[in-house]
């Protein structure tokens, strides 16, 4: 499975190190992490690891494969 993970801001590159299994861009104002997600733990923690670092979550949605 491929997801989608839109964030509010521009994320620092401290920050997207933080998420070394994403690949990431930034548009309009938010950052897209967006890559690989292994199962529905590795989901609930990629989402964990937004909250501890205070960033605001926009949207997420999973990609077609």
């Amino acid at each position: 499975m491929r997801y989608e993970i839109r964030v509010e801001g521009t994320m620092s590159e401290t920050l997207t190190g933080a998420f070394p299994e994403m690949e990431h861009v930034t548009m309009s104002g938010e950052t897209v992490l967006f890559g690989p997600v292994v199962d529905e733990a590795h989901l609930y923690g990629l989402l964990n690891r937004c909250q501890s670092l205070g960033l605001r979550v926009v949207e997420m949605r999973r990609l077609p494969e």
